[in-house]
């Protein structure tokens, strides 16, 4: 079972730009594995961001964030980033990073729109202002 611990949220300005990271722990050392963003605004149902297999190119974005986030993988091979720009009011939520050793490829990128993971981060914030 992964841990994972999500940093890196605020409050900006629309138009303003945030990186949010994700440490997971819990991987056998140099494992690929599956990672993915949700968010959940307060009153909304939870909704994917971004996700993909660390050991593929391939990337999962929701159409809401396509051309304005990027999710990567850090040197360090268990931290994973969410770049944000360009950020709209809209995007202010609970951002959530989640992972599983198990899923691969293209079964991962499904699994970034569904959710269905069962190692989850406690959250971080992100409020942008108008």
């Amino acid at each position: 079972t992964q841990v994972l611990e999500e940093s890196g949220g605020g409050s900006v300005q629309a138009g303003g730009s945030l990186r949010l990271s994700c440490r997971v722990s819990g991987l056998a050392i140099n494992a690929e594995y599956c990672v993915a963003w949700f968010r959940q605004a307060p009153g909304k149902e939870r909704e994917s961001v971004a996700g993909f297999y660390t050991g593929s190119d391939k990337i999962y974005s929701h159409d809401s964030v396509k051309g304005r986030f990027t999710v990567s993988q850090g040197s360090a091979k268990n931290i994973i980033y969410l770049e944000m720009t360009n950020l709209k009011p809209e995007d202010s939520a609970m951002y959530y990073c989640a992972a599983h050793a198990q899923y691969r490829d293209l079964y991962c990128l499904l699994k970034a729109r569904t959710g269905d993971f069962l190692s989850w981060g406690q959250g971080t914030i992100v409020t942008v202002a108008s």
